[in-house]
């Protein structure tokens, strides 16, 4: 968010009115002059703008888009830890043991949070006299991001025998926490409300000046509610969803599938919605995804961390000749460019697989990138790359695996070969249910999409986690015989949802309950 970003320190006295569960994020507070309160705050136009902007200010934590979440998707048969990490391989193993660390608790917060902030833009802009089309948006960027923090709660969480809370606003002052909705159907019946809100309030994107560029939009929300409608099996929706994106929205596939991950398409037909991020100041901002998959140590030139790293499977998934593979995918002896020159790709020492991701690299690919492309904190890796949190390729496959499940193989030909011709493969007919889980696999491979809640929602978790993973070519140096990841247990009756974080549990007095089994 280059351009509303630098706003964002001077909206967080927004945030100071009351946040649930948490304080704001120190580096983004500033002092203002007088404490903030109801009384002397939700008074102006630009009290209005700074709370809007309020909204995206959790989307620069490290633990938010920047790997928090991605450790979920860390448990699909895409990746593997790419280092040693208790932690993370709880996770990965669907252990209970993980309840409490640090790495995936602020979900549930930093989702609450920012429904908070949306609640009291609901609540206070109404009353407000300014100009009627900025009201009308800022109250659709309060729905728009409400409904979305709702859906991946719901998706991570809930399940038809327990949901997660709606705070609105009309309970969010009461001083006991808020029990957990009676199923994820109520969840999602909420997200509906909240994004056909945002998508009559909010302007297409074309429509936004440019400064306002990452703000949410009529598309997004489109977007999103095609995807809810898919999580949900209602197919017949999100397929009519699908199409208002396609047909209306002015989205659309950039002709080469490289050019989806570079910076100069930040804002190119393809991205709808994003983890948008800049190197700017003395620690960047946005998604730190890039550096979180850069090899760890970066061959000495930058602070990657070496996680998430692509598995065997998942680069013999691809077709000979899918050019997605190499863009997605380095490999030993890979040719790329890394601070302005060219070199031969090799695993840190430390890694516990020889690939990663090459979807985010191209920020690390100029000459002395750094404070220009990549942040000059090595501990924030944000870069001058949006990372795509929903683009007009899914939507596509959302649209494909609707019409395959509504009217069988060969339904969603159309879809999945507009993939397949950008990638360079052959145009295919009659393409079942089994070819658009490859062609989205190997779309999405490496993005916040979640290939782990695809597998679940398939069905597909507990055959697939039960098979070992393994590295390109890597052995282990004490038996020289090729390293294997041995297959996991995935009980589908308790672990197609993650368990609630221990401390909301604890913070609620028992009110908040948690999953089944975990």
């Amino acid at each position: 968010m280059k351009n509303i970003t630098r706003y964002i320190t001077l909206s967080m006295l927004a945030c100071g009115i009351g946040t649930f569960t948490q304080s704001c994020n120190n580096k983004l507070d500033i002092t203002p002059e007088g404490a903030p309160s109801k009384g002397n705050y939700w008074k102006t136009p630009e009290d209005a703008v700074k709370g809007a902007n309020a909204l995206y200010a959790n989307y620069d934590e490290e633990e938010f888009y920047g790997r928090g979440f991605f450790w979920f998707i860390n448990a699909s048969d895409d990746m593997v830890t790419g280092r040693n990490n208790a932690q993370a391989e709880n996770v990965r193993n669907f252990s209970s043991t993980y309840i409490g660390g640090g790495y995936t608790e602020p979900q549930w917060q930093y989702r609450y949070a920012i429904i908070k902030r949306a609640n009291d833009i609901l609540r206070y802009v109404p009353t407000i006299s300014m100009d009627g089309a900025l009201k009308k948006r800022i109250l659709g960027e309060a729905n728009f991001n409400a409904g979305y923090m709702y859906f991946q709660l719901a998706a991570n969480y809930a399940d038809e025998r327990a949901g997660v809370p709606i705070v609105t606003v009309e309970n969010m002052d009461n001083e006991l926490a808020t029990p957990r909705a009676a199923n994820i159907e109520e969840n999602y019946l909420h997200v509906e409300k909240l994004l056909k809100s945002a998508a009559d309030q909010l302007p297409f994107f074309d429509e936004l000046a440019k400064v306002d560029y990452g703000r949410a939009h009529k598309v997004a929300a489109w977007a999103l509610l095609s995807k809810m409608y898919l999580y949900k099996k209602d197919y017949k929706i999100a397929n009519l969803y699908a199409d208002s994106v396609i047909n209306q929205g002015k989205r659309g596939l950039e002709p080469v599938f490289t050019d989806v991950f570079k910076a100069s398409n930040n804002w190119g037909t393809e991205y709808i919605w994003s983890a948008t991020s800049s190197p700017s100041g003395r620690s960047g901002w946005g998604s730190i995804l890039p550096g979180v998959m850069l090899t760890n140590g970066a061959w000495g030139l930058y602070n990657g961390w070496g996680y998430y790293l692509p598995t065997k499977e998942l680069y013999d998934s691809y077709e000979k000749g899918d050019a997605r593979r190499e863009a997605t995918i380095l490999k030993p002896g890979d040719k790329f460019m890394f601070f302005g020159e060219e070199r031969s790709f090799t695993p840190a020492g430390s890694a516990t697989c020889d690939m990663q991701f090459n979807k985010y690299m191209e920020p690390f690919s100029h000459p002395s990138p750094i404070g220009s492309h990549v942040s000059p904190n090595g501990d924030h890796m944000a870069t001058d790359l949006n990372v795509p949190l929903i683009r007009f390729a899914e939507i596509l496959l959302i649209k494909a695996e609707s019409l395959i499940m509504l009217n069988g193989t060969g339904a969603g030909d159309k879809e999945l070969n507009l993939l397949r011709k950008r990638a360079d493969l052959d145009e295919m007919q009659g393409m079942t249910l089994t070819d658009l889980k490859r062609e989205r696999r190997n779309e999405l491979a490496g993005e916040f999409t979640d290939r782990h809640r695809d597998l679940v929602r398939w069905g597909d978790a507990a055959a697939t986690y039960a098979k070992p993973l393994h590295t390109y070519a890597m052995v282990d140096p004490a038996t020289g015989k090729p390293i294997v990841f041995p297959g996991r247990k995935f009980d589908p009756k308790i672990h197609h949802v993650w368990a609630v974080p221990q401390q909301e549990i604890d913070n609620s007095n028992g009110i908040i309950k948690q999953n089944q089994g975990w």
